[in-house]
C-alpha cells in the first residue's frame, strides 16, 4: 500500500503541475482515485475482495457456488437471476468495515466456514463476491459491477463459448483493465459443451482477444461449473 500511495502522490503532483492543460474531467478522475485509496488502506489488509463478474448466461453464479461448495447465488434459465451482490467470507476475521466500504447489503454477507461447520478455511481472509451481471437489462446491476470493479482487490472475469468475444466484455471492461493485470483471472466456463478440440480453439482465440486487450499474460482457466472440471 505504501508503494501504491506514492505512485499516486506522484500522479497527483503531475496532475497539479498540469493544470488547465489536461483534459476536462482528468483531475476529478484522480481525486476520485485518492478517495479510493484512501478508503482502502483504512482497511483490513489481510483481507482480499475478490470479484467474480460475467456476463448474463456464463454460468457466473454457479461457478461462485461451486467454489464455495454453498448454494447460496441463484442460478437458472431466468436472466438476470443475480439481482445484488453476495458476498461469501472465509474464516475468522471480521469483515464487517470492508463490506461496508464496498457497499454489500447486510443481507448478502454469509460465513463460509460457519454454513459448513469446517474446522478451518484453508483461504482464511478471502471475500469472495459475487456480482450482478455487466451486460444485465437492469441499468442498477450494471451500475453496481462498475462500482465494485473499481473497488476489488481481485477480478474474475468469467465468460462462456458463446459470450467470450463479447465487445461489452472486452471494450468496456478487459481493455480498461490493461494497467491492472496482475490482479486480473479470466475464466472460460461451460468448457463442458464443447469437445475437447473445440474448447483448445476457443482458448486460442480467447488468448488472442486478450491479447489484443492489453492483458494477454493474465491467467486463463477452463471450467464448468457444473460438473467440476477445471
Amino acid at each position: 500500500m505504501s508503494v501504491l500511495r506514492s505512485r499516486f502522490e506522484a500522479l497527483s503532483t503531475a496532475v497539479d503541475v498540469a493544470g488547465a492543460s489536461l483534459s476536462p474531467g482528468v483531475a476529478d478522475d484522480v481525486h476520485d482515485l485518492g478517495r479510493r485509496i484512501d478508503g482502502r488502506a483504512g482497511l483490513d489488509t489481510d483481507l482480499t475482495a475478490v470479484a467474480i463478474a460475467g456476463p448474463t448466461g456464463s454460468g457466473k453464479s454457479s461457478l461462485f457456488n461451486a467454489i464455495t461448495g454453498l448454494e447460496l447465488a441463484a442460478t437458472g434459465v431466468q436472466r438476470p437471476t443475480t439481482l445484488t451482490t453476495t458476498a461469501c467470507v472465509y474464516g475468522d476475521g471480521e469483515a464487517g468495515e470492508l463490506l461496508d466500504w464496498l457497499g454489500i447489503a447486510a443481507t448478502r454477507r454469509v460465513p463460509h466456514r460457519s454454513l459448513l461447520d469446517d474446522a478451518a478455511d484453508d483461504v482464511a481472509g478471502l471475500v469472495l463476491l459475487d456480482l450482478p451481471d455487466h451486460d444485465s437489462v437492469v441499468l442498477a446491476h450494471r451500475d453496481e459491477v462498475d462500482r465494485l470493479v473499481t473497488r476489488a482487490d481481485v477480478l474474475v472475469w468469467v465468460t462462456d463459448p458463446v459470450k467470450y468475444a463479447d465487445a461489452a466484455l472486452h471494450v468496456d471492461y478487459l481493455r480498461r483493465l490493461s494497467a491492472h493485470d496482475e490482479v486480473v483471472v479470466v475464466v472460460l466456463n461451460r468448457v463442458d459443451e464443447l469437445s475437447d478440440g473445440d474448447c483448445d480453439r476457443v482458448l486460442v482465440d480467447l488468448r488472442a482477444l486478450l491479447d489484443a486487450d492489453g492483458i494477454g499474460d493474465v491467467p486463463v482457466f477452463a471450467t464448468s461449473a457444473r460438473s467440476g472440471l477445471g
